[in-house]
């Protein structure tokens, strides 16, 4: 809009001009729209004299002193509450100090930054060269009329090298804090899923029951993580100096790298908050993803706009950047805020004397993430002890007050448990094993690797559901070089009774002593001296076996030629040494191999007694044959408990059996004897056709003893025991030829008791008995 006539007299005007506009478009980032001569955005000139071409109304009046100018341009800024959504750029021009044969003009201009809480980006805005030509003009043309133009060709920028613009230069700083920002957080997924891997396949506990506390654990996945990170820093470092941008090139390196460490020192406490409470790799990597994501969107749309903001105190922005992760950005920002002052005519970038600026939030949130840091690790080892992890029994949630540590005891010193001993002069073998028990714990013994007394677990009723008794006060007490097989059908409790000896569960009463000591009160200490085959392999896939016994005979002090010489004889005794399968990475074994590696890593370090929960499961017979010779000869200086579901192997290896039923030991004693006292029959056993004389068979094997038991009946087979002291073979099978002349016989058999069939029987009169109760 021109002014009118009557206002072309410089006499006449008001001095001062209000340029603003009224869009907010992405374009208007570069150039307003108002500054454009294409662009069908109006210019307004407001003056006293003139009607602004808009619908809205803007105040007119005469300027007295700045204070009314600095009123205006605030209005136009955003000030104005009723037009607020316009948010123009504006700029004041002062002409009272020009006439017909003087020009002198002052421009006010706003300097602040615009930031678009949107995208986070803070824009600059270079348009003064233009105001000054816009307003030179528009004065020429009160003095010469409206026909008269000229280019003022000397209000320019100042030539410059080809580069990108200053504008879309800071487009690109704000990418360039996205990607900084995202890369430096990047390694929590990737630190979190090692370490809740060895965790979900129970590889932890596996070496904390070799022998490996919970402390060098720790320690080692720290450091080998600080290493791995700190790598990755000085690669990020590097790569951004050698790239040549000033977010690195500019700021101090050693002040870059102070920060940077304490941040990977910060984020591998914060991977070890996590890691405690989860136990899948899954559910690590969503939850450390997500985590991810949340940060990087939080921390441009709300810690950036707090940082930003003048509006926001500085204590709201302290509690914000407690928040993990916005100290780190807090940092970042700064750094790219130096620089930005760097490139745009300070010298360097940040220096350590410049952590005492007034404004910089660096010092803060170093602050910050030492202080998280340190809180972050101490809860980490608090979730450890008192979350279920997989590294064992926890603790209670005060296990840090004295009230809760339970004192260590020894054998000798232990108080006996009520052993609940049944009364009658002819005890049964299980009572006979809790009297040895409790003659042990008064008297105490060098010769007994392993003591039980009356331990008990009780899992607490769910949901409705009753109290489950797993393990009913067991007493046993294993010798050294005593092989000790524990039988029994699926949930009897031998798990239980197993995760109990080895640290997975804590007795609900009673203890058992290992060497003397205690597994409720010294568990650290027993698990240097045991070794543990598990029922499923727990291997590393990208170990070889070789490595693996190297690993694991470390962990039990040995070193040098003493260990490669373990290694070597392990490795040939469960017949892994030869055809270079010692040197296969375990993930391409067999499952046969891989059991046997397990028994070799169990046995290695001569520990002083060793766990084996059915150590020939998947083995053809050549090579379950060779690892029975390997156990027969590792029993001669330890004590083994041994789990299995094969009576074969049980009577091959065991010096003594146990059969455990419904929770409880039901009876003891080495093969023979237990075949001997349970056993003590004959298994006849007849087949007829069609079962049409199974009365005729029954009669006559009543006939030919009065005893006998017919213990199994389908079809035309019948199966009967017969107790040795009342018949005579020479009689059975005078039985059977007379049967074969009355009716036609299709098989017959007789056979001597087995262990099997001494199982099966104890069993069944356990859980007979139990139904009755």
């Amino acid at each position: 809009m021109n002014p009118p006539v009557s206002a072309r007299n410089p006499s006449d005007m008001d001095r001062i001009v209000l340029a603003t506009s009224v869009k907010f478009p992405l374009a208007s980032y570069l150039m307003d729209p108002a500054f454009d001569p294409g662009s069908p955005s109006p210019l307004y000139y407001l003056q006293s004299k003139c009607k602004a071409n808009s619908s809205i109304p803007y105040p007119s009046g005469q300027a007295t002193c700045s204070s009314d100018v600095n009123k205006e341009l605030y209005k136009c800024k955003g000030g104005n509450k009723q037009h607020k959504e316009d948010n123009e750029f504006a700029a004041a021009f002062d002409f009272s100090d020009s006439n017909g044969a003087k020009y002198n003009m002052t421009v006010w201009h706003e300097e602040t930054q615009v930031t678009n809480f949107m995208m986070g980006i803070t824009f600059e805005y270079n348009r003064l060269p233009r105001w000054l030509n816009l307003a030179s003009n528009a004065y020429l043309q009160v003095l010469q009329g409206p026909g008269t133009q000229m280019l003022f060709e000397f209000i320019k920028e100042v030539p410059t090298i080809i580069r990108l613009d200053s504008r879309v230069q800071g487009v690109l700083d704000f990418l360039l804090r996205i990607a900084s920002f995202g890369l430096l957080i990047y390694p929590v997924t990737v630190l979190v899923s090692l370490i809740v891997y060895e965790k979900e396949k129970n590889l932890r506990i596996m070496m904390k029951m070799h022998g490996l506390r919970d402390t060098a654990y720790w320690a080692i996945t720290y450091f080998y993580s600080l290493i791995i990170s700190v790598l990755f820093v000085q690669f990020f470092l590097i790569a951004g100096e050698i790239s040549g941008l000033t977010f690195f090139s500019k700021n101090d390196y050693t002040l870059q790298s102070i920060f940077y460490f304490i941040h990977v020192n910060w984020q591998i406490s914060f991977v070890f908050v996590i890691a405690a409470l989860v136990s899948t790799v899954k559910t690590a990597q969503v939850i450390s993803s997500s985590y991810m994501m949340l940060v990087c969107v939080l921390a441009f749309f709300v810690a950036g706009r707090c940082i930003e903001s003048t509006d926001i105190s500085s204590s709201v922005v302290l509690l914000v950047e407690i928040f993990p992760g916005f100290a780190l950005y807090r940092g970042v920002y700064e750094f790219q805020k130096y620089a930005t002052f760097a490139r745009n005519g300070a010298d360097v970038g940040m220096r350590w004397k410049n952590l005492s600026d007034t404004g910089n939030g660096m010092k803060t949130a170093m602050i910050i993430m030492v202080t998280e840091w340190v809180v972050m690790l101490l809860l980490a080892y608090y979730l450890d002890q008192v979350v279920s992890s997989g590294s064992g029994r926890t603790k209670s949630p005060f296990f840090f007050l004295p009230t809760f540590r339970k004192k260590p005891t020894s054998q000798q010193s232990m108080q006996i448990n009520s052993s609940q001993v049944l009364p009658g002069n002819n005890q049964s073998d299980v009572d006979q094993e809790r009297q040895k028990v409790e003659q042990l714990m008064k008297e105490g013994s060098r010769t007994h690797t392993a003591v039980c007394d009356n331990i008990r677990k009780i899992y607490p009723g769910r949901d409705g559901n009753p109290a489950k008794a797993a393990v009913k006060g067991l007493s046993l007490a294993l010798e050294r070089s005593e092989c000790f097989g524990m039988l029994g059908p699926n949930g009897a409790g031998k798990t239980s009774f197993i995760s109990m000896m080895i640290g997975l569960t804590e007795p609900t009463s009673g203890t058992a002593y290992i060497e003397g000591l205690d597994i409720t009160t010294r568990m650290d200490e027993v698990y240097t001296c045991m070794g543990v085959c598990p029922q499923f392999d727990l291997l590393w896939e990208t170990l070889t076996g070789r490595e693996h016994l190297y690993f694991y005979g470390r962990l039990k002090n040995l070193t040098g030629s003493t260990l490669a010489q373990a290694v070597e004889e392990a490795l040939k005794e469960v017949n892994l040494f030869h055809g270079g399968i010692a040197d296969k990475h375990a993930g391409k074994y067999s499952g046969g191999m891989k059991r046997r590696l397990s028994v070799a890593i169990s046995l290695i370090g001569d520990p002083k007694i060793v766990y084996l929960d059915e150590p020939s499961t998947g083995l053809d017979p050549v090579s379950r044959n060779s690892l029975w010779s390997v156990v027969k000869r590792a029993k001669q200086n330890r004590a083994i408990l041994l789990t299995t579901h094969s009576m074969e192997e049980a009577e091959a290896l065991c010096d003594r059996l146990g059969v455990f039923v419904d929770g409880a030991l039901r009876c003891v004693g080495n093969p023979k004897e237990l075949k001997g006292r349970y056993g003590g029959y004959f298994i006849f056993t007849m087949t007829t056709t069609s079962g049409k004389n199974d009365e005729e068979v029954e009669d006559m094997v009543v006939s030919l003893c009065r005893n006998a038991v017919k213990t199994y009946h389908l079809g035309g087979t019948q199966k009967f025991e017969l107790p040795k002291q009342e018949v005579r073979l020479a009689d059975i099978f005078q039985l059977v030829e007379n049967a074969k002349s009355k009716f036609p016989v299709q098989a017959w058999g007789l056979a001597d008791t087995t262990l099997e069939d001494v199982f099966i029987k104890v069993t069944r009169q356990a859980q007979a008995r139990s139904s009755d109760e």
